[in-house]
This record gives structure tokens, sequence and C-alpha cells, in this order.
């Protein structure tokens, strides 16, 4: 087997992987020191969508050490005790943060996200009945635990609300909420608080 056919038959993970040695060996890293608490004392929970890793740092004019970024598909919170919330508790009592940005985006895939569809994409890729069965006896309803929002900036204001809220959250915390243009980067403010 030749040079050609050996990266051929390279996984993207690997690649990554050959291009971290290179990174680590040519000290690259040292352009990104800082520490763990954000500069700008701000957490961002957003969505994982691939168009926002660099337009939004960009967008807002942020580097690496500003924020905290905190992403989850569709970039909301449906359970007040979930892995998004616990983070920013970390961020607010751990790390300093005192401002809280939520931001949605235009064309969010998971504005209209089916559960029942995706259980049927879930059986096609070899999910068996039996557990899906043993999520919904375990008290999980798994259509509702999967279904999207019908509206993005309902999602949005809905996960301000309970992030402002929420019993664990101090009150002198801001939160704010956002939609992001997929494309350009610009921030529309979704209440009249975002204004100030």
């Amino acid at each position: 087997m030749n040079d050609v056919q050996a990266q051929r038959q390279e996984s993207e993970i690997e690649r990554m992987m050959r291009y971290n040695r290179q990174f680590v060996e040519s000290r690259s890293y040292e352009q990104y020191h800082t520490s763990k608490y954000p500069d700008k004392k701000i957490a961002i929970v957003t969505c994982m969508d691939t168009r926002l890793v660099q337009l939004l740092p960009a967008a807002l004019g942020i580097k690496n050490g500003d924020v905290k970024i905190i992403k989850n598909a569709g970039g909301t919170i449906t359970n007040p005790f979930d892995s998004t919330v616990r983070s920013l508790l970390v961020a607010i009592y751990e790390l300093g943060v005192n401002e809280v940005m939520i931001i949605g985006h235009t064309g969010c895939g998971v504005q209209g996200m089916d559960g029942e569809e995706m259980l049927h994409l879930m059986k096609e890729r070899g999910i068996d009945d039996e557990h899906i069965s043993l999520m919904k006896h375990c008290g999980i309803d798994l259509e509702s635990w999967l279904h999207g929002f019908d509206d993005t900036e309902s999602a949005v204001l809905e996960t301000v609300d309970l992030v402002r809220n929420h019993p664990l959250v101090p009150k002198d915390i801001t939160v704010r909420g956002y939609i992001m243009h997929s494309q350009t980067g610009e921030l529309k403010p979704l209440d009249a608080a975002n204004t100030q």
C-alpha cells in the first residue's frame, strides 16, 4: 500500500490526531495560553451548529480566555437540572461569571425536529425496541425528550426565563437572549432588557 492509499483509508479522527501531534511538537499552543477564569465574566449558552464554531466568536469579538461557551443541540435548556444548568452554576460560583447570554440562531436544525422521526432513525441504525422500551419503563418519554422546538425565538426566551428564575441562580446575574444570523453573525436582542 502506498502513502496515497494509506491517507485515503485514514479516518477524519486519525487526521485530527496527526495534526494534533504536529501542533504540540511545533508549540503552536503557546498563542492560546490563558486561565480557566473568563476575562469578560460572561457565559454563553449556544447551539452546537457547525456554522457557529468560528462565526460566533468572530462576530462577538471574543478570543480564547474571554468567555465560557456551553454548547448543546439548539442552545436551549429544557430541564432545570440538566448538564447545561450545572455548567452555568460552575461558571457563576467557581469561575466568576456575572452575565449569561443565551444565543439561538437562524436555520437551527432543532427547530421542527420530530421525536417520533428520531426514534424511527434510531431503529434504522440498529437500536432495538427493547432498548427504547427500557427508556420508557424508566419514566423517560423519548418522543418528548427528542422533540425539538417550534419557534427558535420562543425557545430562547423560555431558556432566558428558566435561567433568570432558577432557584440556584443568584438574582444579580444578568441573563439575556439573542438570535444570531447563521450567515452574517448579526445578533438580534430578544427582549427589552437586552438593549441596556
